[in-house]
């Protein structure tokens, strides 16, 4: 048996029930497509629950605001997918007429889509023969065949991209893209696969050559940079505090946070004192300062950590713009801030 009914046969018999494979309306397909991008499935269902129960048609989430939107969002991480989401479904709300491209080329115009998303969709929604590559993908196909091309390099997306449109049988391309990406994500994992059990074991060629671990191939590391965040709590005589909407381009843009002092390294309590008095944040006395745990939490992104102290700042008179504590919750806030809220803040 050739490897496409191989996969396909085990795909039928070990597949997970997840509530997007049980339609093709492209609306579900796109969100839930975007939520798993660069996340686990068991971290993203609870989010396509949430989101299709309070948009359920694109109208829903175009008609949204972007902070409903984010707050929606909030814990999910990586941001930007929410506000190409939002910006996307109002270009197919209100230019489109609600209707998703039928494509995978036109697809590709959405903001926000990129190859693989626009071939999910492409063909689970319209059956179309458009393969899709992910990460599971180059670990299936490099160590059933044995391809040692660096994944990171340039030419591997397109080497990788026709090699699956050559397995896939082009009457069933739908069930072929589900397939592969569920044996790279429960059967050909990317450490210590149980390759016993794997219906494939016979005629992998990674097995027979016990290069299991070796592939893929991806010599390319990421740089992190480490960043340091003081983060000030101010408080006035009414308990409000102040908190603002992160601009500009970045990681939170759009989310809110409380005033930020950025340093190069990590600060002691003498030295956030200084900088606090040197930042004009606000025309109050300052009355007492303190920390609310002497250690630093770090919040790991792909590309940089994120040390991150909260100190509380206790001001004379009222604050300028404050908001009481009830409201704060309210508002879409990083993960990171939202959890110091519920666990140090408001408890």
């Amino acid at each position: 048996m050739d490897f496409s009914n191989l996969l396909i046969r085990w795909y039928l018999e070990n597949k997970r029930d997840l509530p997007w494979r049980n339609t093709q309306n492209p609306y579900f397909i796109w969100l839930s497509e975007i939520m798993l991008q660069q996340t686990r499935v068991a971290q993203g269902m609870p989010y396509f629950f949430a989101f299709t129960e309070a948009f359920p048609t694109v109208f829903d989430l175009a008609n949204a605001s972007e902070e409903q939107v984010l707050k929606l969002w909030q814990g999910l991480g990586y941001y930007s997918r929410a506000r190409n989401l939002h910006k996307t479904a109002q270009f197919v709300a209100f230019e489109l007429n609600g209707i998703f491209p039928n494509n995978y080329k036109n697809l590709l115009e959405l903001k926000g889509v990129g190859d693989y998303t626009a071939a999910a969709i492409a063909s689970f929604s319209y059956n179309e023969a458009v393969p899709v590559v992910d990460g599971n993908v180059y670990r299936v196909l490099s160590r059933y065949f044995d391809i040692e091309t660096d994944i990171s390099s340039p030419s591997a997306k397109r080497e990788f991209q026709n090699l699956a449109l050559e397995l896939m049988p082009k009457d069933n391309p739908a069930t072929f893209n589900q397939a592969i990406m569920e044996f790279g994500a429960l059967q050909c994992v990317p450490k210590n696969p149980n390759c016993s059990i794997c219906p494939m074991n016979q005629s992998c060629a990674a097995l027979q050559k016990n290069k299991v671990d070796q592939l893929p191939v991806k010599s390319k590391k990421l740089k992190v940079t480490n960043r340091f965040f003081n983060y000030i709590i101010f408080e006035d005589e009414n308990q409000n505090t102040i908190i603002r909407k992160r601009e500009g381009k970045g990681i939170w843009e759009n989310l809110y946070e409380f005033p930020l002092i950025e340093t190069e390294a990590e600060i002691d309590l003498e030295a956030f004192i200084h900088k606090l008095k040197e930042s004009h944040f606000i025309e109050n006395e300052i009355d007492v300062v303190s920390e609310f745990s002497p250690n630093n939490q770090i919040h790991k992104l792909t590309h940089q950590h994120l040390n991150i102290k909260f100190r509380k700042v206790k001001v004379k008179g009222f604050l300028n713009g404050g908001v009481d504590y009830k409201t704060l919750k309210a508002f879409p806030f990083p993960i990171v801030i939202f959890n110091f809220l519920e666990k140090e803040f408001l408890r």
